[in-house]
């Protein structure tokens, strides 16, 4: 039994957020029913992403709908608050919110008192002041971006296949992602699978005359996967025709015109954003101790140093590896310590409410995975290499075991039998964007200068 009735507060429904919730209501399930605790998520969608579907949702091998999770559905014993906490006064336990109905009633952010407090807000994509990045770049952090890229993409296709301006024609058909972690390559190399396929139903487009350019400021790309399988990465995708542009930086996009460091210039309709991410803002609108880089002072146990009642883990928090054999190293920011840190929180949470002594987190790395396409991939897995089919494979079966619940399991698995039976779909949505664009311009309205299209 807790010592006394517990207000618990967990700011972000992404993977620590939800699954710590969820642990939560696993572990006080009679402390939940007798009303002798409470939990609180806040978070600005009401389902979490699981964002290593994101590139093959790009691609169309899964239907958006299954690379989320419905928070309603899923943490049934919390209370869900569409929203965003906007600031944070731990030393008075108070939270400031605002939610979809602030502006409506017209009264200002709320404040909502708490007990315990778990941030786990999240990352936000990191930005460079790079001219015309604002006005054409196109991030790839959300299931919309992803979804709006695949659209984006084929209507590029479109346009290339419609028109006569050769200029326009090869704006349209060339396509420059800057980043060679995870998110680029992945998108990249999905996308340019699904590009290529498509190509065969225009009768005016062949893959060759598409460019697809990969833009990394350091010296290799997926670093997450070794030396060896970042340089065979890069082989790959050259063996594909995409160039990879190594210590290279992106200087400018303006005028749909992508500048590079090296003084290559490329006329591009796409440039695809995805170098790396940031801590969330609401961490700094807090009286919590923050290291050198924005992030959160965790302990092992995933407390928040100097401060009690409250718990971080995953991006926003710098905990500290205890496995590693230097010291003062760090847990990687990323979905495998996500996913363990939080079932740690959520029964640390529940040891503290009681009484009881803390948890401390500890796991080793045991590689990573990443998809270059269908049937192609790299991996490092306990120090095992794994490349082409074996290493796709591998990145499919993992991540079907760890996506939530049953129902998105069995979903997911559906589509990819499917998709192996059948063509793959290569329409744009690009509509979805602007859903009420034509009935305003059949009621007389004033048309947007992008009706019907994503760009």
């Amino acid at each position: 039994m807790v010592k006394e009735r517990a207000r618990i507060l967990v700011v972000g429904g992404g993977y620590v957020g939800m699954y710590t919730a969820l642990r939560l209501q696993q572990k006080l399930k009679r402390e939940l029913r007798q009303g002798e605790a409470g939990i609180t998520v806040v978070t600005p969608d009401p389902y979490m992403t699981y964002q290593p579907f994101l590139p093959e949702a790009a691609a169309g091998n899964i239907s958006p709908r299954h690379v989320v999770v419905p928070l309603r559905r899923v943490l049934d014993q919390c209370h869900i608050i569409i929203g965003e906490a906007t600031a944070i006064d731990h030393a008075k336990r108070t939270a400031t919110l605002t939610t979809l109905a602030t502006e409506e009633e017209g009264a200002g952010a709320q404040q909502l008192s708490y007990d315990e407090l778990v941030l786990a807000p999240g990352s936000i994509s990191r930005t460079l002041p790079i001219p015309g990045l604002a006005d054409h770049g196109i991030g790839f952090k959300t299931v919309e971006e992803a979804i709006g890229l695949r659209n984006h993409v084929i209507e590029q296709m479109d346009i290339a296949s419609s028109t006569r301006d050769p200029a326009i024609r090869d704006a349209a058909l060339t396509f420059v992602f800057v980043g060679g972690g995870y998110a680029g390559v992945e998108a990249l190399g999905e996308l340019e699978d699904m590009a290529r396929y498509a190509a065969r139903y225009y009768h005016n487009i062949k893959p060759e005359d598409m460019k697809w350019i990969l833009v990394e400021a350091s010296d290799r790309i997926l670093p997450e996967v070794g030396e060896e399988m970042g340089r065979y990465t890069v082989t790959e995708l050259r063996r594909r025709n995409i160039q990879v542009l190594l210590e290279t930086r992106l200087d400018s996009c303006e005028d749909r015109i992508a500048v590079l460091s090296d003084g290559q210039r490329f006329p591009t309709r796409t440039v695809v954003w995805t170098a790396g991410v940031k801590p969330h803002p609401i961490l700094a609108a807090t009286d919590l101790p923050l290291n050198g880089r924005g992030r959160l002072k965790a302990t092992a146990e995933l407390t928040i140093e100097g401060a009690t009642h409250a718990w971080a883990a995953g991006d926003a928090a710098a905990v500290p590896d205890v496995t590693a054999d230097e010291p003062g190293k760090e847990c990687a920011p990323n979905a495998q310590h996500a996913l363990r840190q939080a079932k740690v929180l959520g029964d640390n949470i529940a040891h503290s409410l009681r009484g009881e002594p803390l948890e401390t987190y500890a796991h080793k790395y045991a590689g990573s995975v990443a998809s270059l396409g269908l049937h192609k991939g790299v991996a490092q897995v306990y120090g095992r290499r794994l490349k082409g089919y074996s290493a796709w494979f591998m990145h499919r079966v993992y991540h079907l075991s760890r996506v939530p619940t049953f129902n998105r399991k069995a979903r997911v698995l559906a589509e990819w039998t499917l998709s192996g039976l059948f063509k793959r779909e290569i329409v744009s949505l690009g509509s979805l964007e602007h859903p009420r664009a034509e009935f305003e311009l059949a009621a007389g309205g004033k048309p947007s200068d992008d009706p019907k299209g994503s760009t």
